[in-house]
Parts: structure tokens; sequence; C-alpha cells
């Protein structure tokens, strides 16, 4: 029979929780340094096991820093973006010291190659600009909403004013949010593609440059499907992807189609914005019985029935880093309500995409 735990070791235990939050920023930057080092192509280009020595080659690691390479490797093991494995022949190092070769796991797999990468929307999400607006969080929930946000105290502008500011971190955003698309839309065409069927034209409102509608178009050729966006980033827009590309804005009118995309877009803005933007959608969709409908893909906090502790965490948690620009990861009742007050009669939420669902809004 287990023994309970003493008064003490319940405090350690207490501690433990308090340190594991407390630090919780030191595994977020370990893989900002694996980014940065490219440590995951590193172990790709040696067949997808590398020894410490021919990651430290390839990522350029100064030789004295070799062994702190290791602490970082031991980190980032533990923490399961990457593996690790004993050398097979053994072989060894001096001390007779096993030969560990470090591996790729699902995770840092969606660090490499031209498809499902995710490094650039990762690298965009620990970019320093981004991270140390939290560290004016609490200094922001004292002041009135709505401005300036968490992102302008610490940065001197808005988000999306920086993009137009910066064109290092306009690239960042643009291929951050290229490869989310990239990878979720083929996941979305490929399991979910009932929600494109019947659908003949599509606008992908604030789409970018354009990879979920690329993706939409690949999987149904004979949808017609268009990018809206603002005019300078249409003017960066690629010519060969079969996508037409219109510039304007979106709280003025959307080109009319049947269907309207809008891919992580809402989460950007309150309600009032939000019912502007749907409004619009609405005028631009035929009704229902012809096909009419908004496809919203974004995250419905606590959609699942089934969700687990790692899924139900992060929907909230993600709601908290939406903060750092004003925004907002909503329920199903704070959807519903946008959705009613734009003038929509009906919706279903289909929780599919990991921790985002796929909406679909009829008229």
């Amino acid at each position: 029979m287990a023994l309970a735990p003493s008064a003490g070791q319940a405090l350690l235990g207490a501690h433990l929780d308090l340190w594991h939050n407390t630090l919780a920023y030191v595994k977020s930057m370990a893989l900002n340094s694996a980014l940065d080092l490219r440590i995951a192509d590193a172990i790709q280009h040696h067949g997808g096991a590398a020894t410490l020595d021919q990651i430290a080659t390839k990522a350029a690691v100064h030789p004295s820093k070799v062994p702190c390479l290791r602490r970082l490797m031991r980190v980032l093991a533990a923490t399961g973006v990457f593996g690790t494995q004993q050398a097979d022949p053994p072989g060894g190092r001096s001390g007779g010291e096993p030969l560990l070769l470090y591996t790729l796991t699902p995770a840092s797999g969606l660090l490499v190659g031209s498809r499902q990468n995710l490094a650039p929307i990762t690298a965009l999400m620990l970019h320093p600009a981004v991270v140390s607006s939290f560290f004016e969080l609490g200094g922001w929930l004292r002041r009135e909403l709505p401005d300036p946000c968490a992102f302008k105290l610490r940065n001197g502008h808005a988000f999306w004013e920086l993009c137009d500011r910066d064109p290092a971190f306009n690239k960042l955003v643009n291929d951050g949010m290229g490869s989310d698309s990239e990878f979720l839309m083929g996941i979305a065409v490929e399991e979910c593609g009932e929600v494109f069927r019947g659908v003949s034209s599509l606008v992908d409102v604030a789409g970018g440059l354009g990879a979920a509608a690329f993706a939409i178009a690949k999987a149904f050729p004979h949808v017609k499907c268009s990018v809206l966006d603002l005019a300078h980033v249409v003017a960066e827009a690629p010519s060969d992807t079969g996508v037409q590309y219109v510039a304007g804005d979106m709280f003025e009118s959307i080109p009319p189609a049947t269907a309207i995309l809008l891919k992580w877009v809402l989460h950007d803005w309150g309600d009032e914005e939000c019912i502007k933007i749907l409004k619009n959608c609405r005028e631009a969709i035929p009704p229902r019985d012809d096909g009419g409908k908004v496809i919203i893909i974004d995250i419905v906090v606590g959609a699942g029935q089934s969700l687990d502790m790692k899924h139900k965490e992060m929907h909230v948690v993600f709601d908290l880093f939406m903060m750092f620009a004003n925004g907002i990861e909503r329920d199903e009742q704070e959807w519903k309500k946008i959705f009613l007050e734009a003038g929509f009669s009906s919706y279903k939420i289909t929780p599919v995409l990991g921790v985002r669902s796929i909406i679909e809004v009829y008229p």
C-alpha cells in the first residue's frame, strides 16, 4: 500500500510544479536555438540520425561550445523535439562512453523538407518581437482596451504596422503563414474534402500569398479560387499558381463567390470587426440553397468531446498567446453570437484539424 506523501514531500511536489511553469520558456528558447542552428536539417543531412560532432560541424558550432551543444541536445531530447539511440555498431568515445545518435521525432520532422515544413511559422511565434510582448502583459491588463496592444507597447508599432515598416519581419510573417497553410490545407483537402465539394468559386479572404487557395485549387481543379488581400500583399504574390489575386480591403467589400474562406483571420479581430467582415462575406455569397457558405478555419475553444489535456491546454494557451495583438480565440457560444449578429442562420463545427476546427456558416 502506497504511503501518503509527507508534508515536506508535498511541498517539494508543489515546488516542482512551480519550476515546471517558471522555466517553461527555456524549452521554447531551446527550440528557437534548434531552428537558428538548423539542427533538424543537420540530422536529416546525415540520414535521420547524427552524432553530436556531426551536428556541431553542420551547424557551425564553435569547437569550444560542443559540450554546451550536448546540454542543449539533452533538453531537446528530454522534451521530445529529438530522439536518441545508440550507434550500431556501438563504437564509443574516450572513456568508454557509448556513441549516441540524435534522431528526428514526428515533431522535429515538421521542421525539415519542402512540404509540411513548419519551421517558418515556429520561427515567427518565437521571434523576439512576439515573445518579448508578453513582458508587457501585466501592465497591458491595467490599461483600457483596445490600444495599444502588448506588441505595440513593447515594440513601438502594432504587429501589422511592423510588417509594413520592416521588410524582413514582413517576409517572416508571409513565410510563416504560408507554411501553416501548406501544412494544414493539405490535411484539410484530403480528410475534409466534402467541405469544398459543390463549391464552384471561392475567395480566400486575407489569404496572403495564396498557399491555402492554391492547395484547394490543386485538389479541386473545377473550383475557381481567388485571394483577397491588401494591395502591398498582392503585389508580392506569385504569378504561376493558377489563383487569381484581388487587391482590396475585407472591411470594405469582398468579391462574389460561392464560398468565402477565412483561415486564421477572425481570431485577429474583436467582435465588432468580425461582424463587419462576416456581413461583407454574407453579401458576397449566394443563398444556402445555391451552395453559399463561409468556411472558417480557427480554434473553437473546448470543441471536441474527447479532447485530451494537451489539446485543452493548447486551446487556452493559444487564446492567451493571441492577446499579444489584441486577438482572441472563441468558444462555440462566442462564435454563435457573432454569426447571428452578422445575419447568418446556422453553422456547423467540425473539430478535425488538431487544435483547430472547420466551421461552415450558412446564410
